[in-house]
């Protein structure tokens, strides 16, 4: 399969392709345009059922668990090599599938799913337990184990990166999976669904199966042949999905929505800091749940920052993802544009100042929303507190360190945040106090595989990427002999 000639999407199972049970498809369409390119299998619980078998099946035979963890990560290895021999391909089907320019699905996309690939393949063979010193006459000694099958469920902002971050370390630790990605962007990983074959990993150690979150997902998360569950999405999904998993007690990931605080204080280079905050929430068409929807600025600049923020917006490239020069694509679907429409309408109605943008652009035929500023809105605002998941900002004033870290941590979110400063003291004392998983400071979305992501609050625990996540997809074992 490739961009060139999409095929109609059929299930991966067991290491073959085939349709569903019944026969169910879903749609794919290219939000650039509107229309309809390919179709995709709809899994139902039978086709999940036979996947978590598939699983299960290559779990207890020891075929990919029974390596040793160098073994394995001379295979993820090849994974990561492949990604990049098929960048190309990669990176026009996840701009296809999302509308990501392709700029940023090379840059960005691509090149970060190999990079999850090659570290996890580095720390498969760091695997390993300790011995432990006690007053027993006894040797005693711990061991980390594979957990057995993952349900991994990844949504539809960034399919391969999201994907790579649970397939990457699970496999490192020798665990089976099986992935249900979100059912409007299947494409990528039904793509590496066949790199991986080709890489090395037995039949039946990774499955796909592409459907429907109440159809393939319900049946997947709650199906008893499961043994942890890895779920990034929006929170009211993940409260669903933790409260089934606590019932069958579980392990679970949690990687949640997000509403990060981005701190400007007086002391700051503005002429950076208006980079980082315009690269902050338009990223992925702000579409991003680490994204910084909101814009803290110390009063004696606020304006000062408002006004560039009013010159330079509109100049940001929205167009077709396909131009190179393109910075910002259209929104995923139709009802992610409405959701932004129906928020940036509340803001007009609970006084807030459009600054630019504020409507759609038509182009095309898709679901392109131009950059937005919102000035002058009260911090109880819903438009300030919700995820709004899209290109839209909101600026609010400061009068002092204490008030900047108060509205920062105001939300129900707590995933990521930005501080903006020239003083090294200030960064360090505001960074400790914020409530987030990962604080950037000066820059924004600063990622790689060796730093650990996730959330406080509504917006989840557990943590993705770094050695953190490769112990989340393993247990621990205590072995104590007797040397009596």
């Amino acid at each position: 399969m490739t961009t060139f000639e999409i095929e109609p999407g059929r299930l991966f199972i067991g290491g073959r392709w085939r349709e569903a049970a019944d026969g169910a498809r879903t749609e794919v369409v290219d939000p650039s345009r509107g229309t309809v390119v390919t179709t995709a299998a709809a899994a139902g619980p039978a086709d999940v059922d036979a996947a978590v078998q598939a699983a299960r099946e290559a779990f207890d035979s020891g075929t990919w668990s029974g390596l040793s963890g160098r073994e394995r990560g001379r295979v993820l290895h090849r994974v990561a090599e492949l990604i990049r021999e098929n960048a190309d391909d990669l990176a026009r089907l996840e701009s296809l599938d999302v509308g990501k320019p392709i700029t940023l699905c090379h840059a960005v996309d691509v090149t970060n799913a190999a990079n999850d690939y090659e570290h996890f393949a580095a720390l498969a063979h760091s695997l390993h337990g300790a011995n432990r010193d006690t007053p027993l006459n006894a040797l005693a000694y711990t061991r980390r184990e594979p957990l057995g099958v993952v349900a991994a469920i990844t949504p539809f902002n960034f399919p391969l990166i999201l994907a790579g971050s649970k397939l990457g370390p699970a496999l490192a630790a020798g665990n089976t999976i099986v992935h249900k990605p979100a059912d409007e962007t299947p494409l990528s990983a039904l793509f590496m669904a066949e790199l991986l074959q080709k890489a090395g990993v037995p039949d039946g150690v990774v499955n796909v199966v592409t459907g429907t979150g109440p159809g393939a997902g319900e049946a997947l998360l709650r199906h008893p042949g499961v043994d942890k569950v890895a779920f990034t999405g929006s929170t009211a999904v993940g409260r669903h999905v933790a409260s089934a998993a606590g019932e069958a007690l579980k392990p679970v990931t949690m990687e949640l929505g997000g509403n990060a605080a981005h701190i400007v204080f007086e002391d700051a280079d503005l002429e950076k800091a208006v980079g980082a905050v315009i690269k902050a929430f338009v990223f992925n068409t702000g579409q991003f749940c680490m994204g910084g929807p909101r814009l803290l600025v110390a009063r004696p600049v606020h304006d000062t920052l408002l006004r560039i923020l009013a010159e330079a917006v509109p100049g940001v490239p929205v167009g077709d993802p396909r131009r190179p020069e393109t910075v910002v694509g259209p929104m995923a679907g139709e009802k992610h544009l409405r959701k932004v429409e129906e928020y940036v309408d509340l803001a007009r109605k609970e006084g807030g100042r459009i600054v630019c943008g504020g409507e759609r652009l038509d182009l095309d035929g898709g679901y392109y929303y131009r950059p937005t500023v919102i000035a002058d809105l009260p911090n109880d605002s819903r438009v300030v507190q919700e995820e709004i998941f899209g290109p839209v900002l909101t600026v609010q004033p400061f009068d002092s360190e204490d008030e900047a870290v108060a509205l920062a941590n105001s939300t129900p979110y707590g995933l990521a945040s930005g501080i903006q400063t020239g003083s090294l003291a200030r960064a360090h004392r505001v960074a400790e106090r914020l409530q987030a998983g990962i604080v950037w400071i000066n820059d924004w979305a600063m990622l790689d595989p060796a730093v650990p992501f996730g959330g406080v609050k509504d917006s989840g625990f557990g943590r993705e990427y770094g050695p953190e996540a490769l112990a989340a997809y393993t247990k621990v074992k205590s072995v104590v002999v007797s040397l009596d």
